[in-house]
């Protein structure tokens, strides 16, 4: 069996598994991971060897830019707070414990232990994403996981840097040349991601062909991930910036119809490589079994070990870091609440992200030395990323509907219901002072009746609200009239950003009503 074979197979199995996982209301990542544990244990199966760069440079980049794209500006100042100790405490204080914990019951040195330690440290932003989307969680505690997810790698990469140095070259460890790669790293990679996104923005806003802008939208991840990799900065950062940036501004970029065709492309993508990638996991573990030393055959208690060092020194970090920030802003005699901290503690998968760090560990050390247990380091990796997304990834809906904190669907139901029946009313209104018909002279005589068309349309909306259907406009609308209709869904998107910006309204809501009001605009363009 060839190794393209494998390829064709495994996308095949990736599909009929996340199929299935979504008709059972299962975890695909974690559900992922075990088919492919299960057909990597197959005789007939040959064994997987990923290089580093399938996974850091063709795999993450557009994962982590459409993880990035789902949280907006906004949502990140109101949890930048508590995201920063997790992103630099957290981060720091599991690399250590997992480190002290390895070297204690594994044959690994000191530096493997750190490095094995650094790359663990950070959760993963695609596994976090892909299981998040299923779950109903409150705004601001999705923005929160999905926020330290993404930007705790730079802090991770640091570490994991210093730990690589220092077991290639025995170099020493001190705390300004750490704090200054950081800088270097972190900063570098924010500024660079962030001039990529300015120089996207000036080409979208010329550009209306929508195969450019796929094209643009495909290759911006890349571009940042490789320009900031080349000037030795953190790629992870950059396309993080950029996916951050350009998804806050994305509704003012392009047209409807060309967002509708990037997102379904990305949309496309995202699904295939997420799905393979998680496959590929589970079928990589029998092959790195087999690449073990006789003395490292303990990894079945080992990685058990340092999943729960992971989850105690998570639990350890995140409740007292919540109730110093629930004590400093709760009002009377309120309770600490356990709920969102227990949510927040238990979303901590690993994924990707840390076995790509792990992948790009040097074969040899300055010597020419084999680099001491790297197979072992790629084993504990690969195994704590699975059992992470198995055991986590199957019982982390359950720890939220304990939790309580888990949104009815009729929460959101409502506040879309709100926000539609708002945004129509807006233009109603401005449909009321468009009957002066000098405005709409170019019109023609139909101006008048397209006028009472539109209005009986809106009309219509907003009494039909409650129930979420919606009247279509009719299937031969006049010409007067789909320009009154572009008229106003350009002041109901408006009106749309006006609530979202003035925090009434969630991202979620806006997104999906944004996408309803593309989907009728670029029906309007077709029959035009």
């Amino acid at each position: 069996m060839t190794g393209l074979t494998v390829i064709l197979l495994l996308v095949v199995l990736a599909t009929a598994v996340t199929t299935g996982a979504r008709r059972w209301r299962m975890p695909a990542p974690s559900l992922l991971v075990v088919a492919g544990l299960i057909v990597g244990l197959m005789p007939w199966v040959p064994g997987v060897r990923l290089p580093p760069h399938v996974i850091s440079v063709l795999v993450l980049p557009p994962l982590l830019f459409a993880s990035a794209g789902e949280i907006s500006v906004r949502d990140l100042r109101t949890v930048w707070r508590p995201v920063t100790g997790l992103v630099f405490g957290l981060v720091l204080a599991s690399s250590i414990a997992v480190g002290y914990v390895a070297r204690a019951i594994t044959p690994l040195t000191t530096a493997s232990a750190f490095i094995l330690g650094s790359v663990l440290a950070s959760t993963d932003p695609v596994a976090v994403s892909a299981l998040g989307r299923r779950l109903s969680l409150p705004p601001r505690v999705q923005v929160m996981v999905q926020a330290e997810s993404l930007f705790n790698d730079a802090t991770s990469l640091v570490l994991y840097k210093v730990a690589v140095a220092t077991a290639v070259s025995s170099s020493a460890v001190t705390v300004s040349g750490t704090v200054g790669q950081f800088l270097i790293l972190a900063g570098g990679g924010a500024l660079i991601g962030a001039a990529v996104a300015a120089v996207v923005t000036l080409i979208r806003r010329r550009t209306e062909d929508p195969m450019l802008e796929t094209v643009i939208a495909l290759v911006t991840p890349y571009a940042s991930y490789v320009i900031a990799d080349d000037s030795h900065t953190s790629g992870v950062t950059a396309v993080i910036v950029s996916g951050v940036v350009l998804g806050s501004a994305g509704h003012k970029l392009s047209s409807a119809p060309i967002r509708l065709q990037v997102h379904a492309v990305y949309d496309t993508v995202t699904f295939l490589l997420e799905s393979v990638v998680f496959a590929l996991i589970g079928l990589e573990l029998p092959s790195l079994v087999r690449q073990l030393a006789h003395d490292e055959h303990g990894w079945p208690l080992w990685v058990p070990m340092i999943v729960f060092t992971l989850l105690t020194i998570r639990l350890l970090w995140i409740f007292p870091l919540s109730a110093l920030i629930q004590y400093r802003h709760r009002e009377g005699d309120s309770r600490l609440s356990w709920r969102v901290p227990a949510v927040l503690s238990w979303a901590g998968t690993r994924g990707v992200m840390p076995l790509a760090a792990a992948l790009s560990i040097p074969l040899t050390t300055h010597t020419g030395a084999p680099l001491p247990h790297r197979a072992l380091i790629l084993m504990l990796t690969t195994g704590t990323v699975a059992l992470t997304l198995i055991f986590q990834g199957f019982t982390l809906a359950p720890v939220v509907r304990l939790s309580g904190i888990a949104l009815e669907p009729e929460h959101s139901v409502r506040e879309e219901v709100r926000t539609r029946r708002h945004i129509a009313k807006a233009a109603l209104e401005e449909l009321k002072q468009l009957g002066d018909l000098d405005q709409l002279a170019d019109l023609g005589a139909a101006a008048e009746t397209a006028l009472k068309q539109a209005r009986r349309q809106l009309e219509a909306r907003i009494h039909q609200a409650e129930d979420a259907h919606y009247s279509d406009p009719d299937a031969r609308p006049a010409d007067a009239y789909r320009e009154i209709r572009r008229t106003l869904i350009a002041i109901e998107a408006a009106e749309l950003q006006r609530l979202y910006k003035a925090n009434k309204i969630s991202n979620a809501t806006r997104r999906r009503i944004q996408r309803e009001l593309d989907l009728e605009e670029a029906s309007l363009r077709a029959r035009g």
